[in-house]
């Protein structure tokens, strides 16, 4: 269907039924992109050693698919608000899933790196073209809840990573190598990444089958796209809420991703697991209490609102992230496997559940033309936590905790520090993101 060609706020809304369909088709979507992109935590430790490189470099397959994956989402989501949406989404979905598998018939660590890029680029369309997506599906007030059961897909793509991934690992590792035309043999771990990208070349096709919604502007607009000086004057207006929600969450993020992304190392170095065997019990636990979070975080939110607290999203993400902190610390001091796996249940419920009310509360104060721009720029921002966490942590790994036992002390010292950067941010962002809501509350009762 093309591109919905009417801009208005009159508009009825798409039947809710429909609307939540889209919804649980993004869910997909999102979870797929997880999978590509944590499947290389999965392989770490055969991959360095087949490619003959330490910790740092290793972490940098996440940090630069996380530069281009911020810095692409800017023009993105300038083509969001203007261009068919889902025919976006439909290419990120197709570009990432090949690069995903491109990754997997690759020779050596620059090979890879240069794969990881493109998987990048494909799942920045995800975000910024799903928040403008939602926004027009949606009821303003029912915008936080359709955010945050969308970043389920994120948080059970994650969990099925670590399941399916150290499943298929398992299985490569003890059956013939796989042998291709042109590329030979393939390692375990790469084929790891040939099969996990599959699904996704599939989907991108049948995305191409949603409707495409009216596009909704608020009384008075032109029907015009956001100019770069509109968004500039919007970030200059509310720059204390903006700065203080975008830093206070990237903080959490960087806290939450280097914690995930060494995890399967932890349980190999400290307790002598087997990646394999780590990664599936991990990814149950992160795919069983990993969606717990968003959602009582978000029904806070809403409890906190509902009550006539105006930073409630803010109050309730901050919770969140503190239980985060709390339980990740907790994990490195325990003395068993048995208590650090039954210690990740509350921990994974902790670590992703700041990121759903972290989304929504940003819609909900920006105005509906300009929601997929700053849904790129908190996500170019947010990106820092994948870019800075995992390298960083493997450069704390390598160079200041060396030896096994030293991963743990690195997620300590990460801990400690972005984990009091975001309590701090957080807590005095409630009182600006209070106005900012006002504010935006006196812009749609005119609507």
């Amino acid at each position: 269907m093309a591109e919905a060609s009417v801009a208005s706020s009159e508009a009825p809304y798409p039947k809710p039924a429909y609307a939540w369909l889209v919804v649980v088709v993004l869910i997909f979507a999102a979870l797929i992109a997880f999978i590509d992109r944590q499947v290389v935590a999965i392989v770490v430790d055969p991959m360095k050693e087949d490619l003959g490189v330490g910790d740092a470099q290793i972490g940098w397959l996440y940090g630069v698919f996380a530069v281009f994956y911020a810095v692409a989402g800017l023009p993105i989501a300038w083509m969001a608000d203007r261009k068919s949406r889902k025919h976006i989404i439909a290419a990120g979905i197709f570009l990432w899933s090949f690069m995903t598998m491109a990754c997997g018939l690759t020779r050596n660590f620059w090979q890879i790196l240069l794969a990881r890029i493109g998987v990048g680029v494909g799942e920045a369309t995800l975000s910024p073209a799903t928040t403008s997506l939602i926004g027009d599906y949606f009821p303003r007030e029912k915008i936080p809840l359709a955010l945050t059961v969308f970043q389920i897909g994120p948080v059970v793509g994650s969990g099925i990573a670590f399941v399916i991934g150290g499943l298929v690992l398992s299985i490569v590792e003890n059956t013939e190598p796989l042998v291709l035309p042109w590329f030979g043999e393939l390692r375990p771990w790469q084929q790891t990444f040939v099969y996990l990208g599959l699904p996704g070349v599939v989907l991108a096709f049948l995305f191409l089958l949603i409707r495409e919604p009216v596009r909704r502007m608020l009384p008075g607009s032109s029907g015009a796209s956001p100019s770069n000086r509109e968004t500039i004057e919007f970030y200059r207006d509310n720059f204390k809420t903006l700065a203080l929600h975008h830093f206070g969450f990237l903080s959490l993020n960087l806290m939450g991703y280097a914690f995930v992304f060494w995890t399967v190392s932890y349980f190999v170095r400290v307790h002598g697991y087997e990646a394999a065997t780590a990664s599936q019990i991990f990814g149950w636990i992160f795919l069983l209490a990993g969606p717990v979070g968003p959602i009582l975080i978000t029904l806070l939110a809403r409890r906190l609102n509902d009550k006539g607290h105006a930073d409630g999203n803010i109050t309730a993400g901050m919770i969140g992230g503190l239980f985060a902190f709390v339980f990740i610390l907790m994990i490195q001091f325990v003395p068993s496997a048995a208590w650090a796996f039954a210690l990740y249940v509350p921990a994974m419920a902790a670590v992703n559940s700041p990121f759903g009310i972290a989304a929504g509360a940003l819609p909900v104060i920006t105005p509906p033309h300009m929601r997929a721009q700053i849904a790129a720029i908190y996500m170019l921002v947010g990106a820092l936590g994948m870019m800075i966490g995992p390298p960083l942590a493997g450069a704390f790994n390598e160079y200041l905790f060396p030896g096994p036992e030293g991963v743990r002390y690195s997620l300590i010292t990460l801990t400690c520090m972005f984990g009091s950067i975001a309590a701090a941010c957080l807590w005095f962002c409630r009182r600006h993101y209070a106005v900012s809501m006002a504010q935006a509350d006196e812009r749609f009762a005119d609507a």
